[in-house]
């Protein structure tokens, strides 16, 4: 993603990222034939849905595909007013369920109390504390009771994830949970080719270069050069960069 210039300020997402790979046809069947068996072989299954570029592909394809599977959204109580936005418009057009899991507010507070309010840019330790309440404890709510779970990880986000595979059972054992990666093998290019093709709505933030979306506090914009996921916890060691949701024990 380039930010270069002004006028390119206001290129859409769309305009500026859709460009399908040779593949993106194979890659597309694959992740339909994945989510459909997923659906089928592993009921209850649920979508984590952060509302970014990944994540409404995901809940376009479920919708499509007519497969019975919810979303959920973990609303922290610090995200972007655009991404609250987009959750209303998705409650309101999307055909499966989304259900949306807020922290314990008592904890909150609590944490601002004893904290405060900017607590995470001072050290690690507080930041991830802060995304154990707004999201680690509202995503156990979440996947209580399912037998798997599908996100938006895809290899090319991060060197971190490189090794993302389709369907994830390490849970297995001490979850009884496993995880599937629809888009695991896909390029930026090919998750916006699908939006432009397909019409899906999507966070207007994506125009103003945040490709990884999500608390107003812990994400920026990111400039040429830039990898998808520096505009996150950006004055972090990048080895830090990770909440907990997808991050195994």
């Amino acid at each position: 993603m380039q930010t270069s210039s002004l006028s390119q300020r206001s290129t859409k997402a769309t305009e500026l990222n859709a460009k399908a790979s040779p593949d993106f046809a194979a890659k597309l069947a694959e992740s339909k034939a994945l989510l459909q068996r997923a659906a089928a072989e592993f009921s209850p299954i649920t979508q984590a849905s952060s509302l970014g570029a990944e994540d409404v592909v995901i809940t376009h394809l479920i919708n499509s595909l007519q497969l019975d599977v919810a979303v959920f959204v973990l609303e922290t109580g610090a995200l972007h007013t655009e991404t609250l936005a987009l959750l209303e418009r998705s409650q309101a057009h999307s055909k499966a369920p989304i259900h949306v899991y807020r922290p314990q507010h008592e904890s909150v507070i609590q944490f601002v109390r004893d904290k405060g309010q900017d607590a995470m840019y001072q050290s690690i330790a507080l930041r991830k504390e802060c995304c154990g309440i707004r999201k680690m404890e509202p995503l156990a709510r979440a996947l209580a009771g399912q037998r798997a779970w599908i996100t938006g990880l895809r290899q090319e986000q991060s060197s971190a994830r490189a090794d993302v595979p389709l369907q994830d059972d390490s849970e297995v054992a001490t979850k009884n949970l496993s995880k599937f990666n629809p888009l695991a093998k896909w390029t930026w290019g090919d998750v916006w080719h699908y939006i432009a093709l397909n019409h899906v709505d999507y966070n207007p933030l994506h125009d103003q270069f945040f490709p990884s979306v999500g608390c107003a506090p812990c994400t920026r914009a990111i400039s040429l050069g830039e990898e998808f996921r520096a505009g996150r916890w950006w004055w972090e060691d990048e080895a830090a960069k990770e909440c907990g949701l997808h991050v195994k024990k």
